[in-house]
């Protein structure tokens, strides 16, 4: 059986929860009382508060990365520029105190 997404599994429990409140009666008898079915749907509505933070934490941390890599695309950038007038300017002997671990 395939696993069901958050999203399913607060809607199932939704209409679960409508269900047994119309329902009441009988499936008191079998012990899903009042409180129960409250209990039910206080843990949904926590459960999709929840699922609503993880999403918004999902777009930030897309953002994140997103800008991460134009930095790092920068950084790139200078170092490649920096490391050609090193190579330029400086004999190989000096270049490690530069970073440049290159042999030519």
């Amino acid at each position: 059986m395939a696993t069901l997404t958050y999203a399913e599994q607060i809607s199932n429990a939704q209409v679960m929860a409508a269900g047994l409140k119309n329902n009441a009666a009988q499936v008191a008898r079998r012990g899903l009382d009042a409180q129960f079915i409250t209990d039910l749907e206080s843990n949904r509505t926590e459960v999709s508060t929840l699922n609503d933070q993880q999403e918004k934490l999902k777009s930030d941390l897309k953002q994140k990365t997103a800008d991460l890599e134009a930095k790092l695309a920068e950084l790139d950038k200078k170092m490649a520029e920096a490391k050609k007038v090193v190579k330029m300017d400086f004999p190989k002997e000096q270049w490690a105190q530069f970073g440049i671990t290159d042999k030519h």
